[in-house]
């Protein structure tokens, strides 16, 4: 079984600790092997003194939905308050310096997805980037990347596109684990604070999370399954459109679609790119989201199954679906214009996307899914020159 770095800080403290107080960045996926949280283990601890809570999007036991502002709140078990990063103004991203006055370490203990869209990491960074200022040691304790640590997809986050889903060049699917991405951050990004990675056991690149032996803890309320993890790396990006991805139903990311769309016709269509997308078949459904987008209406669309998580390319399939529909119904699709993870000046599509160039192409004629994908293969090259200076396993 894959032992995850909290173990070993746990074993060890003394090897990446100084001082004598901590601080943890967790949420509901803190837990060592144990089952128990990292909260449960430092608020007793014999030599370390637990002196601060931080809570990432969705809050300390992973309720709030998508975007939604969480408050400060008493953790019952230390007695501490759980200050929120993720509130109503880009400022409360960060912990604010004063927090971190009697803390000589920060911990960050959270279980990340491996796609760049996911807002964990960038909360991890912010902490690094305070962390530097005031002069606290940064932990990181290291995670299995659930998406295994090989498969790359993408294009790099653009300047002028960065926002806290993609704040930094990573492609949609970066194929590291949040200790990698950390010691990347640090020195790719300059953060340039004093960083300590713990890393795990037992676990190597070609694992998927259901192989390491350790419980699948949903990291946020529309991520209920490894299934879901697979597929968002691309079907996040249905975030960026009117369509529903899924929420308010059981399969999250896995059911997509609008009260417009005809499911037949839509699996028909795209049965002129299986060929460009191994890995996955497509079933025609009608869905009732409870909630968010199209709330108690009866959508028409599909539902993703992927057949070989190995072959399967998430982003590739995500643009051939939404080329597709837009190709069927041109005037029943449309882009999310309200504002975006505290972006309003940007369409969410290109801040997921990275750039424009997709929202700029998808209606042309001259569409083509080989030279989009082709697209990407100069700077995924780059990036994994560097990245490979980062890994740890």
């Amino acid at each position: 079984m894959t032992l995850p770095g909290i173990n070993h800080l746990l074993a060890q403290p003394d090897k990446y600790l100084k001082g004598k107080t901590v601080g943890l960045i967790v949420n509901h996926t803190s837990l060592a092997s144990d089952h128990q949280h990292s909260i449960e283990h430092f608020k007793s601890h014999p030599s370390f003194k637990l002196n601060a809570l931080f809570a990432p999007e969705h809050g300390l036991y992973g309720i709030a939905q998508d975007m939604i502002e969480i408050e400060n709140e008493v953790d019952p078990v230390s007695g501490l308050t759980v200050s929120s990063l993720y509130g109503k103004t880009e400022e409360t991203l960060q912990p604010n310096p004063d927090a971190l006055t009697e803390v000589d370490n920060l911990i960050f203990d959270i279980q990340d997805v491996g796609a760049r869209y996911y807002t964990f990491i960038y909360t991890m960074a912010k902490c690094m980037a305070i962390c530097k200022e005031s002069g606290t040691r940064m932990i990181v304790c290291d995670r299995p990347n659930p998406v295994n640590g090989i498969h790359l997809e993408g294009n790099l986050v653009k300047e002028g596109f960065r926002s806290f889903v993609g704040q930094y060049p990573l492609p949609n699917r970066h194929g590291m684990t949040v200790g990698e991405l950390a010691l990347y951050f640090n020195h790719e990004i300059e953060i340039g604070c004093e960083l300590k990675v713990v890393p795990m056991t037992h676990w190597n690149r070609e694992q998927w999370y259901d192989e390491t032996g350790l419980p699948w803890v949903p990291p946020s309320p529309n991520m209920p399954t490894l299934d879901t993890a697979t597929v968002y790396p691309g079907m996040c990006l249905i975030e960026g459109t009117q369509l529903s991805e899924g929420r308010g139903t059981t399969r999250p990311f896995e059911n997509f679609g609008a009260p417009y769309i005809d499911p037949h016709p839509l699996l028909k269509r795209m049965e002129n790119d299986l060929e460009k997308l191994p890995g996955v078949l497509f079933r025609p459904q009608f869905f009732q989201p409870m909630f968010q987008k199209h709330g108690s209406e009866v959508c028409g669309g599909l539902q993703i199954h992927v057949t070989d998580r190995n072959q399967f390319k998430p982003l590739l399939t995500t643009l051939a679906l939404i080329r597709a529909i837009s190709e069927l119904y041109p005037n029943d699709f449309k882009w999310r214009t309200e504002p975006y993870e505290f972006v309003s000046d940007r369409l969410a599509i290109d801040l997921l996307y990275g750039n424009d160039h997709f929202r700029e192409t998808v209606f042309k004629d001259t569409f083509s899914l080989d030279e989009i994908e082709q697209s990407w293969q100069e700077e995924l090259q780059s990036f994994k020159e560097v990245r490979n200076n980062y890994l740890i396993y």
